[in-house]
């Protein structure tokens, strides 16, 4: 399991400027409470929504670090995914 993030996101997130992310996926690869490593620190999971496409905003593609929905989804889909998640995390350097 993994959770990866594209390098412009990287420098927002360890600052604390972005604390969720939106993954479309056949299933779901992270779990609550889980650590995954990025740069310097890792991303810890604290709250995961299996949500419709439709739930998902503009205000939360913003909150995800994206200019616009366009912009999310163009990287939020995964393969042939079809399941979309709204995933909560904080960023520690420990």
């Amino acid at each position: 399991m993994s959770l990866s993030f594209t390098k412009r996101l990287r420098e927002p997130i360890r600052r604390g400027e972005i604390t969720c992310t939106v993954r479309i996926w056949h299933s779901l690869r992270v779990k609550i409470g889980a650590r995954y490593p990025l740069e310097g620190g890792h991303v810890e999971v604290t709250r995961i929504q299996h949500v419709d496409r439709s739930d998902i905003t503009e205000e939360i593609a913003r909150r995800s670090g994206f200019a616009d929905l366009a912009d999310l989804m163009g990287v939020a889909q995964h393969g042939s995914g079809e399941q979309v998640f709204l995933i909560d995390f904080v960023y520690d350097e420990g």
